[in-house]
């Protein structure tokens, strides 16, 4: 009987554990799962579907190092395409990139989406920082 009752005090404290996520976590769920039916239907073709870019056209999504130095500029990126050549994981990438017609909070769900999948973790990224970032667009 103690143990049964051990349970069920146990399996009341996991619920409320998970159901008391916070609002950024809540936030951060909805932009990445959202990010997650964008990226397959819109990116994956050329990125594959691990990020992983194809050969010499089209780079990886998978170095957190380039995403996180180049946070500010993505938004652009994906809105009016890349024409000027890159380079990831210390390859060069002269391939162009075609513009991509999203709405901002879609970039903003994607853009959470790639930046923590393929081995990233480098947190939301919201429409409000893709708001911004799309105003300084070169």
């Amino acid at each position: 009987m103690k143990s049964i009752l051990t349970f069920f005090a146990l399996a009341a404290c996991l619920i409320l554990f998970f159901a008391c996520q916070n609002e950024k976590q809540i936030e951060f769920n909805r932009y990445y799962a959202s990010g997650q039916v964008v990226y397959q239907t819109r990116c994956q073709n050329c990125h594959g579907a691990k990020g992983e870019g194809l050969a010499a056209l089209i780079p990886p999504l998978t170095d957190s190092i380039y995403l996180k130095s180049h946070k500010d500029d993505l938004a652009c990126y994906v809105q009016n395409g890349l024409k000027d050549s890159i380079v990831v994981h210390q390859k060069s990438y002269s391939g162009q990139m075609p513009s991509v017609d999203l709405a901002p909070v879609e970039i903003a769900q994607v853009l959470t989406y790639i930046q923590n999948s393929f081995g990233n973790k480098l947190g939301l990224y919201n429409v409000e920082q893709v708001n911004n970032n799309l105003t300084k667009c070169k």
